[in-house]
C-alpha cells in the first residue's frame, strides 16, 4: 500500500510541476501587459487553482503515509506488549498450578502419615484398545517400588496398580483395565463390594462395582473407596462414585457402573504407595 501511494504521489507532483512551468512560460512570453499576458492570466488562474488543489491532495496523501507509518509503529509496540503479558499470564498460571500440586501433596502426606510412598511422573501411555496403562519414571534402581503397589494422586484418589517394574521405569495398569480389581466400601463404608475393570465399560471410562449384597442399598452418587481388607491397597482411597445400578442379565445379583474420581488419561504426577499400616482383622470386621 505504501509503495502504491508513493508512486501516485510522484505522478501528481510531476503534473503539478508541469502546470506551474506552463503557467510561468505563458506569463513571461507576453511581459506584464498585452493580450498574451491577459490570455495567460486567464488560462493560468484555473491552472493555478488546479495546481493548488493538486498540492493539497499531495499534502494529504503525504500526511496519510506518515500517519500510516506511525500507526504501524504503534501497532508493533502494542503487539509486543501483548505478547509479553500473555507470557507472564502463562507463567503465573503454571506457578499457580504447581503451588496447588505441592499444597495437595503436603495435605496427602499429612493425612496418610502411615504411608511409605514414592513420587513419580507419567512418561507415556498405552495405545492398546484392550488395556489401560501408563509408564512412570521410577523403577527398582531409583526407588522402593514393587509389583502390586497401589498408585494414587496427591488427593488420595486411586489411579491403578504397578504390574511391571524395570530398572528406571515401571508399568501401571489403571483402574479401568480389565485386570484391575479391589475390595471396596460403598456409601460411606456401609457395605462391601468389589470394584473392577470391565472391557465393555472401559471405552466409556467406567468401572464395574460387583458382588453387591442383596440388602445393601446403593444409590447414584454414592462414594466408592478401598476397603483395605485384602491388604493390597490401603483403606480409604477414593475410587469413584456410583453412576447407575443394574441387575445382571442372569437375574441373579446386581452390579453398578462407577465413574472414576480422576480422569486417568490426563494424570501427570502420581504417588506409588510402597508401604502402609494394615488394620487388624478385628478392626476390619468392625468397619464392615
Amino acid at each position: 500500500m505504501k509503495a502504491l501511494l508513493t508512486r501516485r504521489s510522484i505522478t501528481i507532483a510531476v503534473i503539478a510541476v508541469l502546470i506551474a512551468v506552463v503557467t510561468l512560460v505563458f506569463v513571461n512570453l507576453g511581459g506584464s501587459n498585452g493580450p498574451i499576458t491577459g490570455l495567460a492570466n486567464t488560462v493560468s488562474k484555473p491552472l493555478q487553482t488546479l495546481a493548488a488543489n493538486v498540492a493539497r491532495v499531495f499534502e494529504n496523501i503525504y500526511s496519510s503515509i506518515y500517519r500510516y507509518d506511525d500507526l504501524m509503529a504503534q501497532y508493533e509496540i502494542l503487539a509486543k506488549r501483548l505478547s509479553e503479558r500473555e507470557r507472564d499470564y502463562r507463567e503465573a498460571n503454571d506457578l499457580r498450578a504447581e503451588n496447588e500440586r505441592f499444597r495437595a501433596l503436603f495435605g496427602f502426606q499429612e493425612r496418610h502419615r502411615g504411608y511409605e510412598q514414592e513420587q513419580a511422573t507419567v512418561v507415556s501411555r498405552s495405545g492398546d484398545n484392550w488395556s489401560s496403562s501408563f509408564t512412570i519414571n521410577i523403577g527398582y534402581e531409583n526407588s522402593k517400588i514393587a509389583r502390586g503397589n497401589g498408585v494414587a494422586t496427591e488427593y488420595g484418589v486411586l489411579i491403578g496398580q504397578v504390574t511391571d517394574v524395570g530398572a528406571r521405569d515401571s508399568t501401571v495398569i489403571t483402574v479401568l483395565d480389565t485386570t484391575f480389581s479391589a475390595g471396596a466400601f460403598v456409601g460411606e463404608g456401609e457395605g462391601r463390594a468389589t470394584v473392577k475393570g470391565d472391557f465393555s465399560l472401559m471405552r466409556s471410562g467406567l468401572l464395574m462395582l460387583d458382588r453387591i449384597g442383596d440388602k445393601l442399598i446403593i444409590l447414584p452418587g454414592d462414594s466408592v473407596v478401598t476397603s483395605g481388607v485384602s491388604g493390597i491397597f490401603p483403606a480409604g482411597l477414593i475410587v469413584g462414585e456410583v453412576v447407575e445400578v443394574h441387575r445382571h442379565s442372569t437375574g441373579i445379583g446386581r452390579y453398578a457402573t462407577v465413574k472414576p474420581m480422576r480422569d486417568v488419561d490426563t494424570i501427570t504426577h502420581v504417588f506409588v504407595i510402597t508401604g502402609f499400616d494394615v488394620p487388624d482383622q478385628a478392626e476390619t470386621e468392625a468397619e464392615g
